[in-house]
């Protein structure tokens, strides 16, 4: 008898990373933020270093960005661009506090010979895009409402050659798309339906009748914010309900500790920008 394990298989991915020994909580730009709170800059350095090695340890193939001080949040290296079929579309921040984070993503494409795509839209790269590459043909689910605005859809969309299905965020908890709905494999997702507009649910039911659907207290642990290879799921610790749904329908989830990233309002996904040749 064939087992539902054994339809999952894993396939290798090529990830950017960026160490957060600048990382500090000096803003708030979105409702995790304090900066009351302290941020154990050792500590946050150890748990990222655990999650890049998890990562090369399931034989995928990691690159660094080179950190830059004044740059706090440069460790969430989702949010400085979005990789499809070998084009890169650059990303262009919200706020100022980020801004500076775009140059650095750029010239780290075009010193590896990416071609690259300057946007004219606000958009924040893999944070408000995730790439579903066997779903109806090739999707890309985008998210906006809090930080990309909705014209960079249309851009993303003719600059990457592949359709752009828009989603509107409507809880500021889940300002970014890859807190609120992540690829678990290349035709499926998991998702928190409570972070979209009514709408944008009934499209996800619609195009995804066997997403994983996750509850509160997965979304609320940032267990959303996860990467997979199709097979191994890599996830916050916290998120220990999600890993059990996920293992009841054939993934290996494989919990991080990254307590101290969260406190900037991200895990593991924004932690890891994948690059798609």
């Amino acid at each position: 008898m064939v087992t539902v394990n054994h339809q999952r298989v894993p396939r290798k991915r090529t990830y950017l990373m960026c160490s957060p020994e600048h990382f500090a909580v000096e803003y708030a730009i979105n409702p995790w933020m304090d900066v009351t709170a302290p941020v154990d800059t050792e500590l946050t350095v150890k748990q990222w270093d655990r999650l890049r090695e998890t990562l090369v340890q399931l034989g995928h193939e990691v690159h660094l960005l080179t950190p830059e001080r004044g740059l706090p949040d440069m460790v969430y290296a989702a949010n400085g661009a979005f990789v499809v079929d070998g084009a890169v579309y650059g990303a262009q921040f919200k706020h100022e506090q980020r801004a500076a984070e775009a140059a650095a993503h750029r010239a780290f494409y075009e010193s590896q010979g990416w071609r690259f795509i300057a946007p004219s839209e606000t958009n924040e790269g893999e944070g408000d895009f995730a790439y579903v590459p066997e779903a109806h043909g090739g999707l890309i689910l985008a998210g906006h409402g809090f930080r990309t605005e909705l014209p960079a859809h249309a851009e993303a969309q003719e600059a990457l050659g592949r359709p752009v299905v828009s989603l509107r965020l409507v809880d500021p908890r889940f300002y970014h798309l890859d807190v609120a709905l992540a690829a678990i494999d290349d035709a499926n997702i998991v998702y928190f339906p409570g972070a979209f507009s009514a709408a944008s649910q009934k499209v996800l039911a619609q195009l995804f009748p066997d997403a994983v659907i996750a509850d509160d207290a997965d979304v609320m642990a940032f267990g959303l914010n996860l990467v997979s290879d199709g097979l191994n799921v890599v996830l916050n610790s916290e998120a220990a309900g999600l890993a059990e749904k996920l293992e009841a329908v054939g993934y290996h989830p494989m919990p991080v500790e990254l307590s101290e990233l969260k406190k900037g309002g991200g895990s593991v996904k924004c932690c890891i920008a994948e690059l798609r040749r």
